[in-house]
């Protein structure tokens, strides 16, 4: 596989966390700009930012946990060279999961839809490490 096909949901993925990031960036400026918000309520990590700024909050910060499993797991397989279509394709199942988790976060903010999504893209990513495992232990 090449570097671009192997490394593209990586990448989407990143684009994804910097999406969030940025949003909510911008989201928490505009509340301390408008006064809906005081920089002293909020300036040691406390929640006292409205609802839907902390929903985009948790989303960015939820793609900072799980997704580093699969950062790590790209780069793995990468560098082993044992990347293969399955790899791709699971890695671009678990990115589209990712997505969708954080767009129930941000909108509706389900919890049991949210929490389903979740676990479907832990699973999804823990057969792509169970496989890469077997695959790099296993090669002569």
């Amino acid at each position: 596989m090449s570097t671009q096909v192997v490394l593209l949901p990586l990448l989407v993925q990143v684009a994804l966390t910097f999406a969030l990031g940025f949003w909510m960036a911008g989201m928490r400026v505009q509340a301390i700009r408008s006064g809906k918000v005081r920089r002293r309520e909020v300036a040691l990590r406390e929640p006292n930012w409205p609802p839907h700024i902390l929903k985009v909050q948790n989303a960015f910060h939820n793609q900072l946990e799980l997704p580093v499993l699969f950062y790590l797991l790209t780069i793995v397989v990468w560098t082993a060279r044992t990347a293969d279509l399955l790899f791709v394709l699971l890695a671009w199942l678990f990115v589209a999961l990712r997505v969708t988790h954080a767009y129930v976060h941000v909108t509706a903010n389900d919890m049991a839809r949210r929490g389903m999504v979740f676990i479907a893209s832990a699973v999804v990513l823990c057969v792509m490490w169970i496989i890469s495992a077997v695959e790099i232990l296993t090669r002569a």
